[in-house]
């Protein structure tokens, strides 16, 4: 106990003769902290980077809300279940070559926010209400082009607050009205292109049942005799060039 009396004693007194050391003199104040070179205080770069750290937290969902994630994860989702593969190719397969793809159609987007809006944010050119609108600018073009005009006008007749709402135009479209319009949109083209995707497997299900049922096989699951000759028809037509290419091409 003694000895263990005594550590203690030496690390007090050791942090107190550090505190009394000439480089511990000159830590600044926490008045000099808060200002900067320029004059101005701090708390413009706290803002900046709190609101860095929730673009960062919210940047999933604004990945699949704002680009072409959903387009292509549904197509992928659809050509996984067509196949009759619950498993093969795992979601981690699907999610990132869907990943990949979207930055592949959306790079000339992201490289426009970049030079437009989060460059010179950082170069301190321009503030950050004028970066956030240069920088949603390419997005909002983008979604623009590929919404479809049916469901921007249910969305901004909903949004509306007077009986007779004014036709969302490209300029005055608002995003709350514009994202979720977009997210729509991407979901009924995601599931045309499923039906397509799945519609020569159905057909090669259905011969293969009736070929089971014929021979007599009531016994033997027609999935199981079909799961082989789905794969070979795929591999074949080269599927997954053939998919994604023109998953791609859509998006041109």
């Amino acid at each position: 106990m003694k000895a263990w009396g005594w550590l203690r004693w030496l690390a007090a007194a050791a942090f107190a003769a550090g505190l009394a050391t000439p480089a511990a003199a000159q830590v600044p104040g926490l008045d000099s902290l808060l200002q900067e070179s320029g004059g101005s205080a701090a708390s413009g770069r706290i803002v900046q980077l709190v609101a860095l750290i929730t673009v960062l937290s919210v940047a999933p969902g604004l990945l699949i809300m704002m680009t072409s994630f959903t387009r292509f994860i549904i197509a992928f989702s659809f050509l996984r279940s067509g196949l009759g593969l619950p498993s093969t190719p795992a979601n981690i397969v699907l999610i990132s070559l869907s990943l990949f793809m979207t930055f592949y159609v959306m790079a000339p987007t992201f490289d426009r926010a970049w030079e437009d809006g989060v460059k010179p944010l950082t170069e301190r050119t321009i503030t950050e209400q004028e970066a956030l609108e240069r920088i949603s600018a390419p997005f909002r073009e983008f979604m623009i082009a590929h919404v479809r005009p049916k469901d921007l006008q249910m969305f901004s007749d909903l949004a509306a607050t007077n009986g007779r709402p004014a036709p969302p135009t490209e300029d005055k479209v608002e995003m709350r009205v514009l994202i979720p319009a977009f997210m729509i949109s991407e979901l009924r083209r995601g599931f045309e292109i499923g039906f397509l995707i799945v519609l020569p497997f159905l057909i090669i299900d259905m011969v293969v049942a009736t070929l089971v049922m014929s021979m007599g096989m009531m016994m033997m699951p027609p999935s199981i005799i079909a799961l082989p000759f789905k794969v070979l028809f795929f591999i074949l037509i080269d599927g997954w060039s053939l998919l994604v290419g023109s998953l791609v091409r859509s998006f041109f």
